[in-house]
């Protein structure tokens, strides 16, 4: 009979205590999204532990587990979004679309953050990501969406960004690890591919066009004078 499965801990729920060591905590989270930028979800205690020259003991010190570290890594990274702008209820979208493009950049930089979400959930959400959300909420709740409605409408939009964002990272990794550029790689599975095509924008209009039909859809959602309808 397997035992029962452990459950995933929250790195946010116990105190941390600061170490009179070499190594800190803030090394650990910067050399982990190093090795998760680099190898994705290949990161283990053992490999961190050999960049940082450090023996694993010194490691769980700071974090219990692998799950911790990548909570961790993920508040971290979600630390690079600018806050969102505060906005009325005529500039909402603007601002709305600039949140999203900001967070679509920061998961092409990070292409573990979307398969590493999946895993330990925004149950486990930090500081960071939490203020990130806040702002969102906020600038639907100046849009006028009601109570309650404005947290759908964020989780809607963040849906829609990682998941394009996720799907774009591994296309971009796939090319990667091929060793050939992404217009050679294309061209040689789409025979009708324009060699003059902007390879670059092209993924960035696919973004913009899905991102504007997400807000067509909210702001359907709202009359003229801002209320929800």
């Amino acid at each position: 009979m397997s035992a029962d499965p452990k459950p995933i801990t929250s790195v946010w729920t116990r105190p941390h205590r600061s170490q009179r060591e070499q190594l800190t905590r803030e090394q650990i989270v910067a050399e982990a999204i190093g090795l998760l930028d680099a190898e994705g979800e290949a990161l283990s205690m053992r490999k961190l532990g050999t960049r940082l020259k450090a023996a694993a003991t010194s490691l769980y010190r700071h974090v219990a587990n692998r799950d911790e570290l990548v909570q961790l890594a993920v508040d971290e990274v979600f630390g690079e979004l600018d806050p969102p702008d505060a906005v009325g209820r005529t500039s909402w979208r603007a601002a709305v679309a600039r949140t999203a493009t900001d967070l679509r950049a920061m998961v092409l930089r990070h292409p573990w953050v979307g398969p590493e979400l999946g895993q330990v959930g925004l149950l486990h959400i930090g500081p960071n990501a939490t203020r990130a959300t806040a702002g969102l909420l906020a600038q639907f709740a100046a849009a006028g969406f009601p109570a309650g409605e404005e947290d759908q409408a964020a989780g809607a939009l963040m849906s829609y960004v990682i998941g394009s964002a996720t799907a774009e990272a591994a296309y971009l990794s796939l090319i990667a690890r091929s060793g050939v550029p992404e217009r050679e790689w294309v061209a040689d599975r789409s025979p009708d591919f324009g060699q003059d095509a902007d390879l670059q924008r092209v993924r960035e209009d696919r973004f913009a066009y899905g991102l504007d039909r997400i807000l067509d859809g909210l702001a359907n959602r709202l009359a003229p004078g801002g209320r929800s309808s």
